[in-house]
């Protein structure tokens, strides 16, 4: 049994508390959380409540969770680079290519069975202890959680947006200067497998700034407010600077004037969007201390930025 908590924002007023904890503790089923409301697991200050009694905004919901096997896929031989890894906490570079969780068209080889493969007492967590994403093909830095304490822990830091997650990106245009992204994010009406900017969408907050300059790309330093599905692609593609590679946003594939040989053979080469998640910052979930971790982009989006620099001095 661990005992996990959650503040209720005040924006739930109103709110009965069956639907409030299944907003706040979404990784378990209604049917479960309402189990463990009738069976007194869950407390709203310090008292007793039935699943349709109202919120008012404000309390502090204390919910004993009970451990057992959530993750049933199975467990893979797959490597991981680990960056750090204490008792609660799994920190992991993830490379491009390699994705996260098991969907329809990719049942195996993700990180989850890798995880399940390194720790095996990780299927008693929801997804495995991932409590966010990276994109397929975006390289860098994930946080795992090893218990349901740290699970709780972090996943309330990502809904207070209290954790730190700055990107490096390379962008097709020459940015003159950068700014802050604030538009709403939905899923795209008639592909649902794209996200476009959208007034019913969920709030989105992206800000950047520029890195480098070159005559048609910017070296991008992106930090999230949010963490929306595609986000990142979508806002740079809103402002008309989608990422060079991305083969959702990045519009029809462009040789620029001026192009080295060497620039060529790099800009056609590369598949992917050329993002990066290159910092994460986090409360320790134990000890309560920041803790902030830094990777350097990968071999093909620092081969590529040679290539732009090397252009740039021809």
């Amino acid at each position: 049994m661990t005992r996990l908590t959650a503040e209720v924002p005040f924006e739930m007023a109103g709110m009965r508390l069956d639907q409030a904890l299944a907003e706040l503790f979404s990784d378990y089923s209604r049917s479960k959380l309402q189990t463990w409301v009738k069976s007194g697991r869950v407390q709203v200050n310090g008292l007793t409540l039935k699943p349709k009694d109202k919120l008012d905004g404000g309390e502090t919901i204390m919910l004993d969770a009970e451990a057992e096997t959530v993750v049933m896929f199975e467990a893979e031989k797959i490597s991981l680079d680990i960056i750090f890894e204490d008792e609660s906490l799994l920190i992991v570079n993830k490379p491009a290519g390699l994705v996260v969780h098991p969907a329809v068209g990719n049942w195996s080889g993700t990180l989850l069975n890798a995880l399940l493969n390194h720790d095996p007492n990780l299927e008693m967590l929801p997804r495995a202890g991932i409590v966010h994403r990276l994109d397929k093909d975006t390289s860098g830095l994930l946080m795992i959680a090893k218990t349901l304490q740290a699970h709780n822990s972090l996943t309330q830091q990502l809904q207070n947006r209290a954790i730190t997650r700055e990107y490096l990106a390379i962008t097709r245009g020459r940015m003159t200067a950068g700014g802050t992204v604030n538009e709403p994010i939905g899923r795209h009406s008639a592909d649902r497998k794209r996200y476009v900017v959208k007034e019913s969408g969920k709030s989105a907050v992206t800000h950047y700034r520029v890195g480098l300059r070159f005559s048609h790309h910017t070296l991008v330093q992106i930090k999230l407010e949010t963490g929306r599905t595609h986000q990142i692609r979508v806002h740079m593609a809103h402002i008309r600077y989608p990422l060079l590679g991305d083969q959702i946003y990045g519009g029809r594939f462009q040789i620029p004037p001026g192009c080295s040989e060497r620039l060529e053979k790099e800009l056609r080469s590369f598949k992917r969007q050329a993002l990066h998640a290159a910092k994460l910052g986090l409360q320790h979930p134990i000890t309560d201390e920041y803790c902030e971790w830094e990777q350097p982009m990968p071999e093909d989006m620092a081969n590529l930025l040679d290539a732009l620099t090397e252009n740039e001095q021809s």
